[in-house]
Order: structure tokens, then sequence, then C-alpha cells
């Protein structure tokens, strides 16, 4: 397969640093916005910024779930959404001469509507400054009505993680379900929206259940792949079983190429909104 157990030198980026990098952090500190990009420290970070490609996670920084892969906070008091985060996710971007905008939020099921209403009015306020919106939702429990509310109001994109194979979820994300974030995928394609999806390796699955999950997402309407790399945020989340080589990585592309897949993301550093704006390019 080409994996290593051993973290290698080749896996290893350095923090993006200057005032470029700067500028951009004290433009969103002081909006009171927070970036996925930022939070998980993603060493593409400033590539995408660069690329004028950024990050949003709306609806808070604490989730109602507890998956041992994320290293988003668990516990505490959920707060309400707040009524201003779409504008002033609108006005930085537009600030930042972004001109592809990918919209995640953290999973609020203590919400009647899983948060979809407050993604529409993100996605609407940034529809006004022009820019192109990709979303990557939670699995709303399945509730077709919340998915509607999103995909009505226009994004480019609709991504929906399905994270790992079926045999990893009750370790990685035991509050999901596979089938029903599938279904959430078809329902989507159905209704006309380039659908994508991503997959983390090195849980401890093997080859043949990661072709099996590929060919899944293709059968329920993904056009989209994003394949990377797992890491382990702290000790207290699920160790990496292996590292996959960049000749690993390439096979899997392979592999979604042949299967039908439009577009595949797949290396160490990929991350699902990596390169976003380039999946819709012809």
């Amino acid at each position: 397969m080409g994996f290593k157990t051993k973290k290698p030198a080749w896996l290893k980026r350095e923090l993006p640093v200057g005032p470029g990098y700067e500028k951009v952090r004290n433009l969103l500190s002081t909006a009171r916005l927070t970036t996925v990009c930022q939070e998980a420290n993603c060493p593409n970070m400033w590539e995408c910024f660069s690329n004028q490609t950024a990050t949003f996670m709306i609806l808070g920084s604490q989730c109602s779930r507890n998956c041992r892969f994320c290293n988003i906070t668990t516990s505490g008091e959920l707060p309400p959404p707040d009524p201003d985060e779409p504008e002033r996710v609108a006005v930085a971007a537009e600030k930042l001469g972004l001109n592809y905008v990918v919209v995640t939020s953290v999973t609020r099921d203590d919400l009647e509507d899983g948060g979809a209403g407050h993604f529409a009015k993100t996605i609407a306020e940034l529809k006004k400054i022009g820019t192109r919106v990709e979303v990557l939702i939670p699995d709303f429990q399945g509730d077709a009505n919340a998915l509607n509310t999103v995909i009505q109001a226009g994004p480019d994109v609709l991504n929906h993680n399905i994270e790992t194979v079926p045999s990893m979820y009750a370790a990685a994300r035991p509050q999901a379900d596979y089938h029903q974030s599938l279904e959430l995928l078809y329902r989507a394609s159905l209704m006309g929206i380039p659908v994508k999806s991503g997959i983390m390796v090195g849980l401890g699955e093997t080859r043949e259940e990661l072709e099996a999950t590929i060919l899944d997402l293709y059968c329920y309407g993904c056009s989209f792949l994003t394949i990377g790399q797992y890491l382990q945020p702290s000790r207290q989340h699920l160790p990496v079983a292996a590292y996959y080589s960049p000749e690993a990585f390439d096979s899997l592309k392979r592999f979604a190429r042949a299967t039908g897949f439009k577009k595949i993301a797949s290396g160490p550093f990929v991350r699902s909104s990596y390169q976003a704006g380039t999946f819709l390019d012809d």
C-alpha cells in the first residue's frame, strides 16, 4: 500500500509567518470571525489565502458531538447563532478580496434546523458581494428540509465529508451514521448541485475499504473528492495507524479518477477545502 508507521520528514511543513499573514489574522480577529484554517493550524493556510480562498466556521466554536479525530471544542454551553455573523463573514471576505469562500460549521444538533437557516443567511450575504460559495455542512441528522434550506440559498458546491470507512465510524465518529451521510449527498446530487466529499486516511482502514468507500461516494452522486492524511491533534485523540506515502495518495487518485470523479485532490496535506476554488474550473 505504501504507507509508513513513523511520521516521515516530508510530512512536516512550516506554518505561515510574516506581515501578510498577520494582516489577515488581525482582520479576522477584529471581525470576530473564526476560520478553520486557523483553528486547525492548517499547513495550507497561507497558500489558500494567497489564492483568495478561505474557510469560515460559523455557528460558534463548540460542537454538539465528540468525534475522536477532531480538535474542535466539545465542552461548555452552546451559544445561540449570532445574527450578525453572516454579514460579518461577507464584509471580511470582501476586505480580503476573496473570490471563493468555503463556509463550514461545528455540528449543532441542539438547533431545530441544525443551523441550516444560518448557513442560508451566510450564503445570501456572500452572494451579494459576488463571490462563489462552497458549503461544508454537517449531516443535519438526516433532515431533508434542512438540506433543502441550504441548497435553495444557492451555494456553488455542496460538501459533506464522509471522513472514513464504515468500519471506523464507531471509533472515529460514533454519533454519525455512514449511510445517513451517503443519503444526504445523494439528495443534494438530485438537486443539480455539484457534490463533494472528503476522506481521511491513516485511521486503520484497509485499501479495500477505501476503494469501497470511494465507489459508494461516486454511486451516491459525488463528483468531487478530497483524500488527505489524518494527523492526531493531541494524545486524547485517535492515534495515527499509518502514514501514507505520496505514491499511495497518487494510487488512490488514479483509482478515484478511474471510478469517474471529475476532480480529485489527494495528498498528505490535502484537506476538504484544499484548492477548493479550482474544483469548478474546467
